[in-house]
């Protein structure tokens, strides 16, 4: 006689009532949806028309002056003639392999999202390292946002805003957000004590302390997140084209559904050139400026 499985002593849900919990939840959020959805959406409409402008400009911009911007910014950023090559030389062969439309469409997107996650996200890591209340309320909402499988969020996006660029932007901000909250947070509270202690006896304020003392030395680990949060943000490219977010992501996604090896090569390749561009990018100009506040100091 068989053995009995441990499986059948754990205590569950019989099969109805766990179908009558889903439908009632599901029903409840699809009522919310209709309720709410176009309300919600209008709250997006200004980071929708700057998107959509954004990506226009970028598309009706010559492509050597595309490329003469961005090769300026990096050289700024980096102060690296080798880095700055390896940016152009980069575009040129996105655009020669006929992915410059696609290229710009996910600059774009990338762009808007990371300015709005770092708009939520260092303001949010302040809050948590000046109270720890506040950690211990945000602490377990990031566990879950980075732990979550990606396409669990296109699901009630998906539900309330419908298919478009909002949705794919709501969905990359929330997998992408959680590093530049949690670096800034770390950085802030790794500021020497001994420094903040001087600082207090010169009788400065608590606002002066944070602009001029905690922040400048938390920016090593602030840009840390924002480069983590970029190549987070491109990681959930592909996933967010699935929703209807032009740009790279929808080929290497018919490469897919339709096995054209080459087309997903080619373009996940040109998503790798934006990682490397971006984390190069990112990671010289934390280092300088990390050098010129040792300098200062």
């Amino acid at each position: 006689m068989a053995e009995k499985s441990w499986l059948t002593d754990v205590p569950q849900l019989d099969r109805e009532t766990l179908l009558s919990i889903r439908q009632t939840l599901d029903e409840a959020y699809r009522g919310f949806s209709r309720a709410y959805g176009e309300t919600i959406e209008s709250w997006f409409d200004p980071i929708l028309a700057f998107l959509v402008w954004f990506e226009k400009l970028l598309l009706a911009t010559p492509w050597w002056l595309v490329i003469l911007i961005l090769a300026g910014i990096s050289h700024f950023a980096a102060r690296s003639w080798r880095l700055t090559i390896g940016v152009v030389i980069s575009f040129i062969l996105i655009g020669y392999f006929g992915m410059w439309e696609n290229t710009m469409q996910t600059l774009s997107i990338i762009t808007v999202c990371t300015l709005l996650a770092i708009a939520l996200g260092i303001p949010t890591g302040i809050a948590m390292a000046r109270s720890d209340r506040v950690q211990t309320i945000v602490t377990p909402i990031l566990d879950v946002m980075q732990t979550m499988p990606a396409f669990v969020y296109l699901i009630p996006v998906v539900m309330l805003l419908g298919i478009g660029k909002i949705p794919g932007l709501i969905a990359v901000v929330i997998y992408a957000i959680p590093p530049v909250i949690r670096l800034t947070n770390l950085g802030i509270r790794l500021v020497d004590k001994e420094v903040l202690e001087a600082a207090d006896a010169y009788g400065v304020t608590p606002t002066q302390r944070l602009f001029n003392i905690q922040l400048p030395l938390a920016m090593p680990n602030i840009m840390a997140g924002v480069n983590q949060t970029i190549m987070m943000a491109l990681a959930m490219v592909v996933i967010a084209s699935m929703i209807g977010v032009k740009g790279l992501g929808q080929p290497v996604l018919k490469s897919i559904t339709n096995q054209y090896f080459t087309l997903g090569l080619f373009n996940g390749l040109a998503i790798v050139a934006l990682a490397i561009v971006f984390d190069r990018v990112s990671q010289a100009y934390a280092k300088r400026s990390q050098q010129h506040i040792g300098s200062r100091q």
